[in-house]
């Protein structure tokens, strides 16, 4: 078995901005837990700060200062500062009134905290006044030997988004999973679980570079197709500044039921996005018959990127291709200001006009220049 330093997680913490912020908090007995003191052991860089902290959370909140979101039924706290996070949690024992609810809380210890976690890898601490590295039995050797193992063979009856989890730790850290841990795994059943916990747990691994190797372990687990071949073609196609996430979610829950997707608590963006997907094929084959960059224009304009890319990975990736790298950033140099300042009365002909301008420009019409632009916008209307 690897021998591990707590010193290498305070390296890790000392290299970060919110780091030192956790660095300089005193008095309660406080310690940083779950992945960034995994990730940190096995050379990795880590992620967020989780902090457990027995006694009060709002006092070591108000310590590091920033914008402090409380949740008192789990007796935790969201800190955001200087565009960092940090995840405060009172050490607390939990029970499960059915499977599938989420957790009634008591305080408790750190130790007690770390045995209701979900995978041993994961419950590994160090606490900030001694610099003492606290393990639960076994957990350090599964860290070593690459092991995903749950904390009891109930863990996925009372909370079984930890298989989604298992899903996405396996993808990203490249671990194994423990033979009962796949086998209580496979028996897991996540329609005890609320939609909203879905959804999030969604949005964390399609956020994940290896969020299609996370999915294609959840096949059968959730009720939609898992298209992991559509959304790896949507993610070779999307621009730099897509979201990642998005085209994920918008490939594998194009087909999905309106009444799942609704449970799913989905943002209106995130909606809009799934939107334009579901109506990929009608889409792209309108994106492939277009006949002039104007038109392809048109067609994709209203259109969400992350939601343009899954139409091109439908059919049309050439035509989307075209959109993204010739057409998408092409503006006009004038506005609906300019044309009434040349005597165009206000009402819809402003737009007519400008939209017609700006079709030309994209097919190529006309000479560059804001007079070029304006000579056109001013020509009469069919």
């Amino acid at each position: 078995m690897a021998r591990y330093s707590p010193e290498v997680v305070f390296d890790a913490l000392a290299a970060r901005p919110d780091g030192a912020a956790v660095l300089g908090l005193r008095g309660a007995r406080i310690a940083v837990v779950g992945g960034f003191v995994r990730d940190s052991l096995i050379g990795r860089e880590p992620r967020e700060i989780d902090l457990v902290i027995e006694g009060d959370v709002s006092s070591v909140a108000a310590k590091l200062g920033g914008r402090q979101t409380p949740h008192p039924a789990f007796l935790a706290c969201h800190v955001a500062r200087d565009g960092w996070t940090i995840e405060l949690t009172q050490a607390r024992r939990e029970r499960y009134a059915r499977p599938g609810a989420l957790p009634i809380v008591q305080p408790a210890s750190i130790e007690e905290d770390l045995a209701r976690r979900d995978f041993s890898v994961n419950t590994i601490a160090v606490t900030l006044a001694d610099r003492r590295l606290i393990a639960p039995a076994g957990a350090l050797e599964d860290l070593s030997n690459g092991v995903l193992r749950v904390l009891h063979e109930d863990s996925f009856v009372d909370d079984p988004t930890r298989v989604m989890r298992l899903a996405r730790y396996r993808a990203r850290l490249g671990f194994g999973v423990e033979p009962l841990t796949a086998r209580l795994a496979e028996l897991a059943r996540l329609d005890t679980v609320s939609g909203a916990r879905i959804g999030a747990e969604l949005r964390l691994i399609a956020g994940d570079d290896q969020s299609l190797e996370a999915l294609a372990q959840l096949r059968g687990k959730l009720p939609v197709a898992l298209d992991l071949e559509l959304a790896a073609r949507a993610l070779a196609l999307a621009p730099s500044d897509a979201d990642r996430q998005l085209v994920v979610l918008a490939s594998i829950l194009r087909d999905a039921s309106e009444d799942w997707l609704e449970s799913l608590e989905l943002t209106a963006r995130e909606r809009n996005a799934i939107g334009f997907a579901a109506r990929g094929e009608r889409l792209a084959a309108e994106v492939g018959a277009a006949q002039t960059p104007g038109e392809l224009a048109e067609l994709l304009s209203p259109v969400p990127a992350e939601a343009a890319a899954v139409l091109g990975a439908l059919g049309p990736a050439a035509a989307t291709r075209s959109w993204f790298e010739a057409l998408r950033h092409v503006r006009l140099e004038i506005s609906g200001d300019d044309l009434l300042a040349a005597g165009i009365p206000a009402g819809p002909q402003v737009g007519e006009r400008l939209a017609r301008t700006l079709r030309r420009k994209r097919d190529g019409l006309l000479v560059a220049g804001r007079q070029a632009e304006l000579e056109s916008a001013l020509e009469a209307l069919p």
